[in-house]
């Protein structure tokens, strides 16, 4: 990725294609009456929608290119932070919930890391590196929540 306006495009319709799926999942868990993973994915999305609001915040001057979704090329059929689809079976247990969480922001990761090991520009490099930070913080969360769960001590939003 050589362009620091198509970079922030991607960013903001990364976040805000992992906002909708974590939405979608959160309504799927609470009409099913799994009210704890829909609490859980309710926070994820909320995350994400803060995440797409600070990538636009970057955008500062920059003109964003308003690419339609087909537009998007992803590595993937989806966006790297989509949560699996499969999540939103009704009997999902907040292990699997946090590992799929998890996985999403793994990818995403894996994503930033790709676009920084691979372009040449470097206010790209430095947006990308930024990115690498706060999705390495993520992950770094959602394992320690993971590890929690496991411990049977409750998540910092169960408080």
């Amino acid at each position: 990725m050589e362009s620091v306006e198509l970079f922030l495009a991607y960013s903001i319709k990364l976040e805000e294609e992992a906002a909708l799926r974590f939405g979608q999942l959160a309504d799927a868990m609470m009409s099913a009456g799994n009210r704890d993973v829909g609490k859980l994915f309710r926070r994820l999305a909320d995350y994400s929608r803060l995440h797409m609001k600070t990538a636009s915040e970057r955008s500062g001057f920059h003109a964003i290119p308003d690419l339609k979704a087909a537009e998007f090329d992803w590595p993937d059929i989806e966006s790297p932070e989509v949560a699996a689809i499969w999540a939103a079976d009704p009997f999902i247990g907040r292990e699997q919930a946090l590992q799929v969480a998890l996985e999403a922001e793994s990818a995403s990761l894996a994503y930033y890391q790709g676009i920084l090991e691979s372009t040449r520009d470097p206010q790209v490099r430095r947006f990308a590196e930024e990115f690498v930070a706060e999705e390495s913080e993520h992950v770094a969360e959602l394992k320690r929540w993971l590890e929690m769960h496991l411990a049977s001590k409750p998540l910092p939003i169960d408080r």
